[in-house]
């Protein structure tokens, strides 16, 4: 089992930034490509950003390509989301995954485990 704490999520401004974090326990940590989703009000779950067990390849969907980033630090076995530019249409919860294997995985499917969610509102 693994264990995902999502912490870092609040309420800013548009044009704002906010970094989220993920703190993972009870596995090897870098045995596993981690993921950020994302979840609107009346949405389903959509992907974020992804990236593999030694950072070497990353992932992002379209809309938050160039704003966000995501990193990890394995020695802390915590995941980031540093998030720039925010954008009202960036409000939701967002979640941490991990998957087994340790590659960039896009499909929610892919992913073993998931945190609780930190919710993050951008206002206009």
């Amino acid at each position: 089992q693994v264990q995902l704490v999502e912490s870092g999520g609040g309420l800013v401004q548009a044009g704002g930034s906010l970094r989220l974090s993920c703190v993972a326990s009870g596995r090897t940590f870098s045995n596993y490509g981690m993921g950020w989703f994302r979840q609107a009000p009346g949405k389903e779950r959509e992907f974020v950003a992804a990236l593999n067990r030694y950072s070497a390849n990353t992932y992002y969907a379209d809309s938050v390509k160039g704003r966000f980033t995501i990193s990890r630090d394995n020695a802390k076995n915590t995941v980031y989301l540093q998030m720039n530019s925010l954008k009202p249409e960036d409000t939701a919860v967002y979640y941490c995954a991990a998957a087994y294997g340790g590659g960039t995985y896009v499909s929610a499917n892919t992913y073993d485990y998931w945190g609780q969610g930190t919710q993050v509102t951008v206002s206009s």
